[in-house]
């Protein structure tokens, strides 16, 4: 998981991983104790779960407590109050995440987990915490033995999703992945695509939280993990350490030999024609999910709450492997019918229009 989200160049030494490994494993500990600083459950074994300050960043008396929260007296930053407010609701997910699994019944992997999130939250100044960061930490926590190496790998996979938290009053951070998934429905799946859209889905909202935790929520613990193993590696490109060494944006080489080293999908998407168009696997997946369901959202739908209920009946029960191998078939008919309709066609060959856009729709 290292390699495949970008912890580590794949052209490196063992010298030099485990260099950087320990350069990264300090960094996170100075991280860790300017947090402790700020707060002494940081690092404690335990996870605070009521709030400790007000909005104004007053300090709030916990009955339970036994020694200070606040290790300075003086009045408190924008930044620390925004970061301590937080505190409570990382606890609270915590609390809740993969609580049927053995490993969270010990009270350390649950600090533990908590602590890299508050760590997180401190560093990622612009989103902080957002409810479903700890579904997608707790995966890379209980599979890296080292605290650290797990918060990096997870700060890895944040680079990559993080837009998807980015919220305000009037959109989701998830928005554009929804009108892409839209697109592609209406062009793969016209029939389906309108009937969601009369009963008022085709902003396709119901499919947010899909998006949002990666499908934590619709495949088993195991299964999720084989998921995103299946999908990071069909996405890997080789450059996205230097990428994300350097904030650069992401990597487009064309190169023979670079295109080799890149998943199935990442190839695909490199030789496209719409370079621009960077449409992540995930958005195909759901596709694949809900055209999987297509007749029976075609034929006992009648309204959105049908919608929601037959997704909801899938939960924790998805192949992975179905689901990628459905994601990838949607992906080129999409990209072939996108291709083939953008070649320019006199608009008085009705006839021809008719023949080209069947035969890649599958339509008789």
């Amino acid at each position: 998981w290292e390699y495949l989200l970008g912890c580590y160049d794949p052209k490196s030494t063992t010298e030099q991983r485990n260099q950087l490994r320990q350069q990264r494993r300090l960094e996170y500990e100075k991280l860790k104790t300017k947090c402790r600083e700020m707060d002494t459950t940081v690092g404690s074994g335990r996870v605070i779960t009521m709030p400790v300050i007000t909005e104004d960043g007053q300090p709030i008396e916990d009955p339970n407590s036994t020694g200070e929260q606040q290790t300075n007296n003086g009045p408190l930053t924008k930044e620390v109050i925004q970061w301590k407010l937080l505190l409570h609701q990382i606890g609270l997910d915590v609390n809740r995440t993969d609580r049927t699994l053995v490993y969270y019944e010990s009270q350390e992997n649950l600090a533990r987990l908590w602590d890299i999130l508050t760590v997180y939250a401190w560093v990622d100044t612009d989103i902080g915490y957002c409810q479903g960061m700890s579904d997608l930490c707790s995966p890379i926590s209980i599979i890296l033995e080292h605290e650290a190496d797990a918060f990096w790998c997870f700060e890895r996979l944040m680079r990559r999703v993080r837009e998807n938290f980015k919220s305000t009053s009037t959109t989701i951070g998830v928005r554009s992945q929804l009108t892409t998934l839209s697109t592609i429905m209406k062009t793969v799946d016209p029939k389906l695509h309108e009937h969601l859209e009369n009963l008022d889905g085709g902003e396709y909202l119901f499919a947010f939280r899909m998006l949002m935790v990666i499908f934590r929520r619709e495949f088993s613990f195991i299964d999720t993990m084989y998921l995103w193993e299946l999908m990071w590696s069909m996405e890997y490109n080789p450059g996205f350490f230097s990428m994300l060494e350097s904030n650069s944006g992401p990597p487009n080489e064309k190169d023979e030999n670079t295109l080799k080293q890149c998943g199935k999908f990442e190839r695909k998407k490199l030789q496209a024609a719409k370079q621009e168009e960077q449409i992540p696997l995930s958005v195909f997946v759901v596709a694949s999910v809900i055209e999987a369901r297509n007749k029976r959202l075609l034929g006992e739908a009648k309204g959105l709450d049908d919608v929601v209920k037959i997704l909801n009946e899938i939960t924790g029960s998805l192949d992975a492997k179905k689901a990628c191998r459905g994601a990838l078939t949607i992906q080129e008919k999409y990209l072939t019918t996108v291709s083939f309709l953008s070649i320019p066609i006199p608009l008085y060959d009705k006839e021809m229009q008719i023949k080209i856009i069947c035969t890649f729709l599958n339509c008789r």
